[in-house]
């Protein structure tokens, strides 16, 4: 039995977590190491059981707290080699850290098979699909303005897709943001709305997939249940129904989100 949630997530911090037996890997460490370890231990996780941090890119809703825990904790951590050297160069990553590259290619991460994939935002920016030491296969993409065909590729045939939702177009041209910002969400290189993340599970349940994660959703543009209910209207226009054992679930902000199992 594999299982995912995040243990927040937000454009004030976003941290994923896969778990498979006691072994598991975080997905980026946005919030303070306190927050976090304080998270693993509610979910009686202990720190000796991570294989590994996979850092989605530089900006520091996914990076703050990394400095202090890798002072704390020797757990490696995986990137693309520019952020990684992005992070080293600004001190984020200790001289004694073990960080890896992850290339376009699977890597073996403590019995968890991985890939990144590169996604579009405003800096270097990957996504990643996992496989389990069981085989069960899920991905994540957030922080991406455009589903390019890759991004689709490694969505597709997963047991599970956690996938960003960040605004709602109307909430965000309406909003208190200064033109420049929403012009920058918006854009290719931005983040993914309510409704292009709604055309792509759509997708992906008639392909099969069953186990969706809205994630990265903003506290100023957009509400889980705006989130939610975007996914349900375009799946209803469409005339397709999620199976009775489908879980579409939109992650907390600040708190731990129910485990998705897969």
């Amino acid at each position: 039995m594999a299982l995912f949630t995040t243990l927040y997530s937000g454009s004030s911090g976003n941290c994923a977590l896969i778990v498979e037996g006691r072994s598991y890997l975080l997905v980026d460490m946005g919030k303070s190491c306190r927050i976090t370890v304080s998270a693993l231990k509610t979910l009686g996780l202990a720190l000796a059981d991570c294989r590994g941090i996979l850092i989605t890119h530089e900006h520091s809703d996914h990076v703050a707290g990394l400095e202090v825990f890798l002072r704390q904790y020797d757990v490696p951590v995986y990137g693309r080699a520019d952020t990684l050297d992005m992070l080293a160069s600004r001190g984020i990553l200790p001289p004694a850290a073990e960080a890896m590259a992850v290339g376009w290619r699977e890597e073996d991460i403590g019995g968890f098979t991985v890939s990144a994939f590169p996604t579009s935002h405003d800096v270097p920016c990957c996504g990643y699909r996992i496989r389990t030491p069981a085989g069960r296969t899920m991905a994540i993409a957030t922080d991406l303005g455009t589903l390019t065909p890759g991004v689709q590729q490694n969505l597709a045939g997963c047991d599970l897709v956690a996938l960003e939702a960040n605004y709602d177009l109307f909430s965000l041209q309406g909003g208190p943001y200064p033109y420049y910002l929403k012009v920058r969400i918006a854009s290719d290189r931005g983040h993914l709305d309510n409704r292009a993340c709604a055309a792509e599970i759509m997708e992906l349940a008639q392909s099969g997939c069953k186990r969706f994660a809205l994630c990265h959703l903003s506290q100023t543009n957009n509400t889980p249940e705006l989130a939610l209910t975007t996914v349900h209207n375009v799946l209803l226009a469409a005339g397709i129904t999620l199976p009775p054992d489908a879980v579409l679930q939109a992650q907390t902000r600040n708190d731990i989100s129910p485990y998705i199992e897969f």
